[in-house]
């Protein structure tokens, strides 16, 4: 029986979030970063890279996937478990590796990129033994690193990227108003997230018909659970009084958006809407701040100053927002559009930006909990522009 190392396998219609033109232009560009560092081929590992140049996002299961950028081909490589599928959601070719023999992935690839060449890879994605593999295999005359070049190419959005951004915000809203109705004294965070996740899945699924359905999901925070802003849903039970964190994070085709709110059941004390209040006047000015020619650094340092002045900056937890695109909980994210003190990207027309500021206080301590709120904006030529449409604040979150 003939064993290959890799064979191609297409069979089914190709569907892809957007159209071929759209990938043309997001390869001209890597091509562009190829040809000004003097790269013959880019062997791209990372799910944000392979989904944003090629329109596939692979499952990995411990094995390794890859595209490879040459100035002529855009080839994805995926293993055999796979069959077509990788092949029917990419733009471009796809070879399919076996496992008959260790390191066919790497034979793949070298079929496409040739020995000897100049390679771009990630850096921050490669891990030290995949690297000793590429060395071996390729034999590269030299290897460069493009994690941080394509980082920012991704961090300027195209008009399509801008379009399935807003269904994504629109899809938010819509698993925002499921938990809002959702919430009663004695339901359980899960039961509550369930209904928020099943209702964003239903409208992805409306506008999407052709898409994959996956990843999207639900942290739905109670009490004392909402001091981080990444805890996991519990069973805990809802108890009046309760101070609640609403995080929807639809995934459409790779592209993460997400809506959080501060709720409360039933009523609010006084302490506990004092933080709450002034966080929602720094979100407010948060948002006033997201402009053309402001850096992440300076728009932090306002926000910080603001709640100075408030005595509450000691109870800031993390920066006061980041970026979106191909990004997700569990792969990737764009760190050099994130505000925070050390971060001094200038904003530009065409980046999409989070204001999310986050205020965590002490059990024991007046309003003991974790306050957020998170609106999705759009930098315009002469500001921004809020997608977000699911309202804030006490007057309409105090609910159940």
């Amino acid at each position: 029986m003939d064993r290959p190392a890799f064979y191609r396998f297409h069979q089914g219609d190709r569907v892809l979030p957007f159209t071929p033109e759209e990938y043309d232009a997001r390869l001209a560009g890597l091509r562009a970063i190829m040809a000004e560092a003097g790269i013959d081929a880019c062997v791209l590992s990372s799910m944000h890279n392979i989904a944003y140049y090629s329109g596939f996002l692979y499952c990995s299961f411990g094995r390794p996937y890859a595209l490879v950028v040459t100035k002529a081909d855009s080839v994805t490589i995926s293993a055999g478990i796979d069959a077509a599928q990788p092949w029917r959601r990419s733009h471009g070719d796809n070879i399919t590796y076996t496992d008959w023999a260790r390191n066919n992935y790497w034979r793949a690839i070298l079929s496409v990129t040739g020995p000897g060449k100049v390679i771009g890879y990630e850096a921050d994605h490669a891990t030290l033994s995949q690297k000793a593999l590429l060395d071996s295999f390729l034999a590269p005359s030299r290897t460069e690193d493009v994690a941080a070049a394509t980082m920012r190419q991704r961090m300027h959005k195209s008009a399509a990227e801008i379009a399935l951004i807003r269904h994504g915000a629109q899809v938010a809203d819509i698993g925002g108003y499921a938990i809002r109705d959702a919430i009663r004294v004695g339901a359980r965070e899960i039961d509550v997230a369930m209904a928020g996740r099943n209702a964003m899945e239903l409208e992805i699924a409306k506008r999407f018909p052709d898409a994959e359905y996956r990843d999207t999901w639900v942290w739905f925070q109670s009490g004392i659970n909402t001091d981080g802003a990444h805890n996991p849903v519990t069973a805990r039970a809802l108890e009046r009084g309760d101070i609640l964190s609403l995080n929807c994070f639809p995934m459409i085709s790779g592209y993460y958006t997400a809506l959080e709110r501060t709720l409360f059941v039933g009523e609010v004390d006084d302490a506990s809407r004092r933080i709450w209040e002034a966080n929602v006047a720094a979100h407010e000015f948060g948002m006033s701040l997201l402009k053309p020619g402001a850096s992440c650094a300076e728009v932090t340092e306002q926000i910080n100053s603001f709640f100075a002045e408030r005595d509450l900056l000691q109870y800031r937890t993390f920066g006061y927002g980041h970026s979106f695109g191909v990004l997700s909980h569990y792969y990737g994210r764009e760190a050099g559009l994130e505000l925070r003190e050390d971060i001094d990207t200038v904003l530009e027309p065409g980046m999409v930006i989070s204001m999310e500021p986050m205020l965590t206080l002490p059990e024991g301590a007046p309003g003991a909990g974790g306050y957020r709120e998170h609106d999705i904006l759009v930098l315009t030529d002469s500001g921004n522009e809020n997608i977000t449409a699911y309202p804030y604040g006490p007057a309409f979150n105090i609910v159940g």
